[in-house]
């Protein structure tokens, strides 16, 4: 997890700079799919980075927790990319790519697997080496325009008031909960089941 100063100066500079994403290269280009998955009627925002360790120790505790939730139509979940690291756009903008060839659970996580991996390993930090580990790992995708995606990234950052990462929201009806951190996050996910 990242100090709460850190991020917050790393955010302000982002939001500064007129938003944390840049958008797609190409104007005209379709809009991405949302990452928001299931029907129920408690919203859960799950916040991460793919360059937060804590964040990739997480995902395989929260994995099957969350699909159990999908399937019993507990929850509706929304994946929200936060960048604190300058790599972190690129990432976001090839997951949103692939969801827009795929947009199902199954297929979200296992992509966000795989960036977590090269994140871990620092390997695909340009276009050419993205769109190469994607299409090594059989991921096809389509570039599609991100800035509105993004936008409701930023409006979700600052209306939960994220300051670190791993952090998951989770509303039902009037009341919101914020949960920081592996332990944190997992014991309020599984209170949901």
């Amino acid at each position: 997890m990242i100090s709460k100063t850190s991020f917050l100066k790393i955010l302000f500079v982002a939001l500064i700079a007129g938003f944390l994403f840049p958008a797609a290269p190409f104007a005209g280009e379709p809009e991405a799919p949302f990452p928001t998955f299931g029907s129920g009627a408690v919203e859960v925002r799950l916040y991460t980075d793919y360059f937060c360790p804590p964040c990739r120790a997480l995902e395989p505790e929260v994995e099957p927790v969350l699909k159990k939730l999908l399937r019993k139509k507990t929850i509706r979940l929304t994946l929200v990319d936060v960048p604190h690291n300058p790599n972190s756009p690129l990432y976001a903008r090839y997951f949103l790519y692939s969801l827009a060839k795929r947009q199902d659970v199954e297929h979200a996580i296992h992509v966000r697997n795989i960036l977590f991996e090269a994140a871990a390993r620092k390997d695909s930090n340009a276009k050419e080496q993205m769109e190469s580990l994607l299409k090594s790992r059989g991921i096809a995708y389509e570039s599609r325009d991100t800035k509105s995606v993004f936008n409701r990234y930023n409006a979700l950052i600052k209306e939960d008031r994220i300051e670190a990462t791993p952090t998951c929201v989770i509303i039902k009806g009037d009341k919101r909960e914020k949960s920081i951190g592996r332990p944190d996050i997992v014991s309020a996910l599984k209170k949901l089941q």
